[in-house]
């Protein structure tokens, strides 16, 4: 008994179609054009002033283009929808990007920590600084905070790990370019060893981010669950109350959850009832991850023994309907009766099979259960019906709703005859206390249902509805 939902879309046709840009990787692409503008400011200025930072600097911003560029393909492929290859979506493409971007800053840094420990041991050419140098580094400082503040508004705008990880990358990159005019100064001041102590402090900042980036983004590639947000998903659905957690994952990409939970119900529980389970944890879950892609599955739980007996019927293919289960305790043992429903057109030989198969599923299932007993009944369909002339009708009324209120010394508030293919029927309306019991409840049907039956002998059946005084 469960739900299962995955999202399967496109046709080969559909996955051929060109992504159009999307606000993100429009954001991506400004970065492009940025990080062009960025190295050759920064390599001209780095070889016209033989400075190891500003070149490390361009070296950086090289990076940065190689990674806009895999930020901006990674946010086409992850605006895809999900297909019959990709059931999950294309998220992943962001953090797949973000990840290669972190492994090539890692060595961009390498690179640059070489050159700077070689500059500080040994001999190199003297930095040249000149008005125009200062200027360069400024103009490069205004387009990091620039593009660093508006991938970080578009990183939050569409929940996009690859233009955070580029919002991240930038601000580094403005931190380093004033290390860099740091160095610069003091090298201007007289410091030589400022130049190549700035790469350093480039370096490590460049280290740190990455390191950042490379922990955040291989967490999300190898599945790894937020705590916050599993905890979350489980407080919401236990908030509902009448059902049982028994797993529960989570994992996420490009800003989506991706949630698997399997609950438990009354073991009695029937498939619509199971259905309705499925659809309140979905909204619990949506309520505390907003847009999650949820698969539920329903179990059976534990509960009363009548309750097991009632599962297990209801486990067997053909069983349509169960009803009328009772259990007798007969000299020290438990014995089990329920009524089972078929359809109709059902092979007696069939039928029998499947009551078989539902004694052993009960005996297997109810611990406790030494005998079972099953009473067969066609599935009903529906009938055709018409009301009976008026002259029977009234006399009938009348006397059925007598019988009924010296049975149980109350008027039913609606008693209507309909003649059905097999015979008469009379449908009665009782007006009951709100505070009766359902099992006092159904006595009192039960003795009006008698009591009708006994009024007018051509009645096939008498159906009797119970209603609350607080809701007549």
């Amino acid at each position: 008994m469960g739900r299962y939902a995955i999202r399967v879309s496109a046709t080969p046709q559909a996955r051929r179609t060109r992504t159009p840009l999307n606000g993100a990787a429009k954001t991506a692409l400004m970065s492009v054009a940025a990080a062009l503008v960025l190295i050759a400011i920064k390599l001209a200025a780095g070889l016209g002033a033989n400075s190891l930072a500003l070149i490390s600097e361009a070296a950086h911003s090289g990076a940065d283009l190689v990674a806009a560029l895999l930020a901006f393909f990674a946010l086409q492929m992850a605006g895809r929808p999900a297909d019959a290859d990709h059931p999950y979506g294309h998220g992943k493409a962001e953090h797949l990007s973000a990840l290669i971007e972190g492994m090539m800053l890692v060595f961009a840094s390498g690179v640059i920590i070489f050159e700077a420990i070689t500059r500080l041991t040994g001999q190199s050419e003297a930095v040249t600084t000149s008005p125009w140098v200062f200027l360069v580094v400024g103009v490069v400082i205004c387009i990091d905070a620039a593009r660093a503040t508006t991938s970080w508004r578009a990183a939050r705008r569409h929940n996009s790990a690859a233009l955070a990880a580029g919002a991240l990358h930038f601000a580094s990159d403005m931190t380093g370019t004033v290390a860099v005019l740091i160095g610069l100064i003091l090298v201007n001041a007289g410091y030589p060893n400022a130049d190549p102590i700035a790469a350093l402090v480039v370096a490590v900042l460049v280290l740190v981010a990455s390191g950042t980036l490379l922990r955040r983004n291989a967490d999300i590639l190898l599945d790894r669950a937020s705590v916050d947000d599993v905890a979350a998903a489980r407080d919401a659905v236990d908030a509902l109350g009448d059902l049982e957690i028994r797993r529960l994952r989570l994992r996420s990409a490009a800003g989506r959850h991706f949630v698997d939970i399997v609950v438990a119900v009354a073991p009695g529980a029937a498939l619509a009832q199971a259905h309705a389970v499925a659809d309140r944890v979905e909204e619990a879950l949506d309520g505390v991850l907003p847009g999650v892609d949820a698969v539920v599955h329903v179990e059976p739980g534990s509960g009363s023994l009548t309750e097991q007996v009632r599962a297990a019927a209801q486990g067997i293919a053909r069983v349509r309907e169960v009803h009328n289960v009772q259990l007798i305790d007969v000299d020290g043992h438990t014995e089990a009766s329920l009524h089972l429903k078929l359809p109709p057109d059902t092979p007696l030989a069939d039928a029998d099979a499947t009551a078989h198969q539902v004694q052993d599923a009960v005996r297997q299932q109810a611990p406790g259960i030494t005998a079972v007993r099953t009473h067969l009944e066609p599935l009903s369909g529906s009938h055709a019906g018409r009301s009976p002339d008026d002259a029977t009708s009234s006399e009938a009324v009348a006397a059925i709703g007598a019988s009924i209120t010296k049975a149980i010394g109350m008027t039913p508030s609606e008693v209507r005859l309909v003649n059905v293919e097999v015979g008469l029927v009379a449908f009665v309306d009782l007006t009951l206390p709100g505070n009766m019991s359902l099992d006092a409840a159904h006595h009192v049907a039960a003795q009006a249902r008698h009591a009708g039956r006994q009024a007018h002998p051509i009645l096939v059946d008498v159906f009797v509805q119970t209603t609350s005084a607080d809701h007549a």
